[in-house]
C-alpha cells in the first residue's frame, strides 16, 4: 500500500526524477545555488551528513594504518606535465591562477583537480629507504575540475572529497592496498549507507588518468542508472619514474616504489538521495542520519506532556543517539512532514494517552510503521529499530538492483532492455574498445565494470559475436 504523500511541494520522482531530486536537495535543505555556476553551498543539514560519513570512513583508514596530511590547492604547470596521461586527463577541467596580487605569475598554477602530482613531489623527498615505506597517506580536502554542466551533489566544480594516497616497496603490496580500500568503501556503503555495490574492475577506457588498474564500487538508483560510488587505483611505478622517486631495497639496489591511489566524495550524498529517497523527500540511512531520532510531544500544552518529551530526548541523548526534540508551537503534522522531508529515521511521540500507557509511539521513517514502545524499554528498542530501518532500506536497495540486473546475449536484447526501464546488463565481452563504443553509440550504455567475482554467463561478445572470457557490467551512468 503506497504511503500518503505528506509533502506537496516535492515533485513526484514518477514524474519528473531530476525535478524531483533538486527539490529534494533544496526542500531539505541540503544544499544551496550560490552566484558561480557548479559551485554549491552545503547547508548545515547536508555538511553534517559528510561529516559524519567523514568521521565512519577516518575510523576505518586510521585503523588500516593511513594518516591523515593535507598539501597545498595549487600545482605548477611543470609538475602537472611530468606524468603525460595523467595531464591529458585533466587538461579540459582544470582551472588556472595567472596573476598574483598585482602580478602575472612566471608559471601558471593549476587548481588541484586532484593530487598524484603533489604527493610525488613530496614522496619524492621523503622515500630514501625500504624502511621508509610503505606511506600511507589520505588527505581530506576540496578540488576543482571546470565542469560544463552541474547538478547538486552529483556534479560540483569545487566538490569536497578524501584522497588516499600510499608508496609500497612491491607490487604485489600496492595491489593489495588497492583491492584492500575497494573493500572498505565497498562496506562502508552496504553497511553504513544501506547501498549494495558491485565491485569491479573498469576497462581501459574508463580507468583513471595514468592508472593501470582502476578498481570501482558501481550502485544502481531507484531509476535504475549508475553510481561509481568509489575508486581505487593501483599506478604501479609509472608516476615513481616520471617524478624520480627511488628507495635503497634490502638487496642494496636502487628501486621504484609502487604506487595507488583511492577516493570517494560527496557526490555520495547524491546517491543516498536517489537510492532511499521518496516521494516525501529525503530518506536517510540511519548510520549517517545527523538526527537520528526526532522526539515530537503531542498535546505539548498538556499538563506533564513536554515533561515527558524532555525526559525521552535526555535517555536517548544519554544512550549515544543523535535526537532532537522539537518543541515548537507547529502543528504535529507540520512536524510529521517535516522530518519525513528531512528523512530522519525515527520520529518518537508522546502525548497525555502514551503517558497513561507507560509507552512513546515511534514511526520508521522508511516504512511508516508505527510501534508502540514501552518506557521502559526505550534504550534498548530505539537502537534495534534504528538497525531494522538501515536492514530494511537495504534490503530494497537490493531488490532494486537485483529486479533491473538483466543478463544478456546479444546487442539488440541490451537496447530493447534499456528501452523498457533499463538497469544493469550483463553480458560477456571480448574485450575490443570497438565493442565498447559500439555499445556507447548504439545501446546508449557505458561499461560500469568487470565483477571482481566473474561468472560465464554466455560463449560470446555481446557485440561482435566472437568468443569472450569476460564477464562485464553496462549500465547509464550519472
Amino acid at each position: 500500500m503506497a504511503k500518503e504523500k505528506r509533502v506537496q511541494q516535492i515533485t513526484d520522482m514518477e514524474a519528473d526524477f531530476a525535478q524531483w531530486y533538486t527539490d529534494v536537495c533544496k526542500k531539505a535543505e541540503l544544499i544551496d545555488y550560490s552566484s558561480i555556476k557548479g559551485m554549491f553551498v552545503y547547508r548545515p543539514y547536508g555538511y553534517a551528513i559528510w561529516e559524519n560519513i567523514q568521521q565512519e570512513l577516518d575510523r576505518r583508514f586510521k585503523a588500516t594504518g593511513h594518516e591523515n596530511v593535507y598539501l597545498p590547492v595549487l600545482i605548477p604547470e611543470s609538475l602537472l606535465q611530468k606524468e603525460k596521461d595523467h595531464v591529458e586527463g585533466f587538461a579540459p577541467e582544470c582551472a588556472w591562477v595567472t596573476v598574483g596580487g598585482s602580478e602575472k605569475l612566471e608559471e601558471r598554477y593549476c587548481i588541484r583537480p586532484t593530487s598524484e602530482t603533489l604527493f610525488c613531489e613530496h614522496y619524492a623527498n621523503v622515500i630514501h629507504s625500504w624502511r621508509d615505506l610503505p606511506k600511507l597517506y589520505n588527505q581530506w580536502c576540496s578540488v576543482l575540475r571546470w565542469e560544463k554542466t552541474s547538478r547538486p551533489f552529483l556534479r560540483h566544480r569545487e566538490f569536497l572529497w578524501q584522497e588516499g594516497h600510499t608508496m609500497h616497496a612491491t607490487a604485489e603490496e600496492a595491489i593489495a592496498e588497492t583491492k584492500q580500500m575497494l573493500e572498505i568503501y565497498a562496506d562502508f556503503c552496504e553497511n553504513v549507507l544501506a547501498m549494495p555495490v558491485v565491485r569491479g574492475v573498469k576497462t581501459d577506457k574508463e580507468k583513471f588518468a595514468g592508472a593501470e588498474a582502476t578498481y570501482t564500487i558501481e550502485c544502481m538508483m531507484h531509476d535504475r542508472k549508475a553510481l561509481q560510488s568509489g575508486t581505487s587505483h593501483y599506478f604501479g611505478d609509472g608516476f615513481a619514474k616520471a617524478f624520480g622517486i627511488t628507495f635503497t631495497g634490502r638487496d642494496n639496489q636502487l628501486h621504484n616504489p609502487h604506487q595507488t591511489s583511492w577516493g570517494l566524495s560527496t557526490r555520495i550524498i547524491g546517491g543516498i538521495i536517489m537510492t532511499h529517497g521518496d516521494n516525501n523527500g529525503l530518506v536517510l540511512p540511519p548510520r549517517i542520519a545527523p538526527v537520528q531520532a526526532v522526539v515530537v510531544p503531542v498535546a505539548q500544552h498538556k499538563p506533564g506532556v513536554l515533561e515527558a518529551a524532555n525526559d525521552l530526548y535526555d535517555r536517548l541523548r544519554a544512550a549515544g543517539i543523535r535526537v532532537k526534540l522539537d518543541d515548537s508551537d507547529q502543528s504535529v503534522g507540520w512536524k510529521a512532514a517535516e522530518y519525513e522531508m528531512k528523512g530522519v529515521p525515527l520520529r518518537v511521540e508522546i502525548g497525555p494517552r502514551d503517558m497513561e500507557q507507560g509507552k512513546c509511539c515511534v514511526c520508521r521513517r522508511d516504512s511508516g510503521e508505527k510501534i508502540l514502545v514501552p518506557l521502559a524499554e526505550l534504550e534498548a528498542q530505539i537502537p534495534a529499530l534504528l538497525d531494522a530501518v538501515h536492514d530494511g532500506l537495504f534490503a530494497r536497495a537490493k531488490e532494486n538492483l537485483e529486479a533491473h540486473t538483466r543478463t544478456c546475449q546479444t546487442l539488440e536484447e541490451v537496447k530493447d532492455f534499456m528501452e523498457h526501464g533499463g538497469g544493469f546488463a550483463r553480458t560477456m565481452w571480448c574485450g575490443d574498445l570497438a565493442c565498447e563504443l559500439k555499445m556507447k553509440e548504439e545501446a546508449g550504455v557505458s561499461s560500469r565494470c568487470m565483477p571482481l567475482v566473474q561468472e560465464r554467463v554466455g560463449e560470446r561478445c555481446v557485440c561482435c559475436g566472437k568468443p569472450a572470457d569476460k564477464m562485464i557490467y553496462w549500465g547509464v551512468a550519472y
